[in-house]
């Protein structure tokens, strides 16, 4: 691949990926509205033609890894284990 392909697909790709932001912008800002509306007429679902929409709390209990670090940091690094990956960037 010549040099100006690579620049061709590299500004494609960033063309790509602006347009993508620019749409999950849209989609969250769509997201709020819709929340909104369910938080002023004080319901967790909602009914819309053929669509049901919940917005509902959500009790989750997550592992502390920080506090277990600083408790038992002997224990902490014993269950450590390595990945390796590999990053793709454009600057």
């Amino acid at each position: 691949m010549s040099a100006n392909e690579m620049i061709t697909k590299i500004e494609r790709l960033k063309e790509w990926e602006a347009l993508i932001a620019e749409a999950q912008a849209e989609a969250e800002t769509l997201k709020d509205e819709i929340k909104r509306e369910m938080d002023a007429r004080n319901t967790e679902e909602l009914e819309a033609g053929q669509y049901i929409v919940r917005y509902t709390s959500v009790l989750t209990q997550r592992f502390d890894t920080t506090a277990f670090k600083k408790a038992l940091p002997e224990v902490y690094k014993g269950y450590l284990k390595q990945s390796a990956s590999r990053r793709f960037s454009i600057a």
